[in-house]
């Protein structure tokens, strides 16, 4: 099997890369920096640039499955500029992808497996969201994500299959937000975010990839939560993070104007609450190797 992957050196795409490779999936990557691009067994670098529209239509070559991963990190300032590479990251990317693969007389590629983000559930403390909710969260990531899923939905048009998976709060020390929790809780500086009521539905970047490659393996199509099964409030997520890290949590909840002040409207990302929930891939047969949160922190942290 041959897979194309955008975002292959993000992250994610870094882990989905190695499983792939472990189970001799045969990985083609695309990358806009052509220095990026090397040829080993098994693994061979493609040029692209979706802001000039330029690919080199040789990717799609013997490739079965594309995993579109790539897309500019939201956690920025959102300038006006910055909004605009957030979405455009996403979107013009994946529509270069299929661009790229129309132009074509011929292809094998018969699914597309895009990233995406719970984000896109509205912000709410009761509600518990599944794949069939089709509520879009008023909000900028809102408009991110039904725009990016909304253009790999184009691909249907060429009679691939699309899955698109709504990520939650990955888990990793190598990136992400766990870091960044972690620094003021190392200080002894640990505190939650408002009331710390809000919902995280987290994931453990190792089970996010596998999610990835089960889909692949399974030709998986649809819409698909990848958070665990178990999502905690922030406060049990800090004082879990505390706890493993043998640190105190003393300081109050952190009102929203003064993380406004800081952050701008990016604020929104430490205050929205989504409660999601992971059945559909449990029932397709996925099993998760971190479903619950404090032994996936004690694998990370410890």
């Amino acid at each position: 099997m041959g897979v194309l992957i955008t975002g292959a050196t993000g992250l994610l795409g870094t882990k989905i890369v190695e499983l792939c490779l472990q189970k001799d999936v045969s990985v083609k990557y695309l990358t806009t920096r052509k220095e990026k691009i090397v040829t080993k067994k098994n693994y061979q670098g493609y040029y692209w640039n979706p802001k000039t529209k330029e690919i080199d239509t040789a990717c799609f070559e013997d490739v079965n499955v594309i995993i579109h991963l790539a897309g500019s990190t939201v956690s920025k300032r959102w300038t006006a500029s910055n909004k605009k590479n957030i979405i455009d990251s996403r979107v013009l990317s994946a529509r270069l992808l299929h661009h790229g693969l129309k132009s074509l007389p011929t292809h094998n590629v018969a699914q597309i497996i895009s990233a995406s983000g719970i984000s896109i559930y509205p912000d709410s403390l009761t509600k518990y969201y599944n794949e069939k909710d089709t509520q879009v969260d008023p909000s900028f990531l809102g408009d991110v994500v039904k725009a990016w899923e909304a253009e790999v939905d184009t691909f249907f048009g060429l009679n691939v299959k699309v899955a698109k998976v709504r990520i939650g709060l990955v888990l990793s020390t190598e990136g992400g937000v766990l870091p960044e929790f972690k620094k003021p809780i190392d200080l002894g500086l640990g505190a939650v975010f408002g009331s710390g009521e809000q919902w995280q539905s987290w994931i453990h970047i190792d089970d996010v990839a596998r999610v990835f490659v089960f889909l692949l393996k399974y030709c998986g199509e649809g819409i698909y939560n990848a958070v665990a099964p178990n999502p905690v409030t922030q406060t049990e997520l800090m004082k879990s993070i505390a706890k493993t890290l043998d640190k105190p949590m003393f300081l109050p909840g952190i009102p929203k104007f003064a993380v406004k002040l800081v952050l701008g409207e990016m604020h929104e990302l430490m205050y929205a609450s989504q409660r999601v929930s992971s059945k559909k891939l449990e029932a397709q047969g996925f099993e998760f190797n971190y479903p619950n949160l404090q032994p996936a922190l004690s694998a990370l942290l410890m």
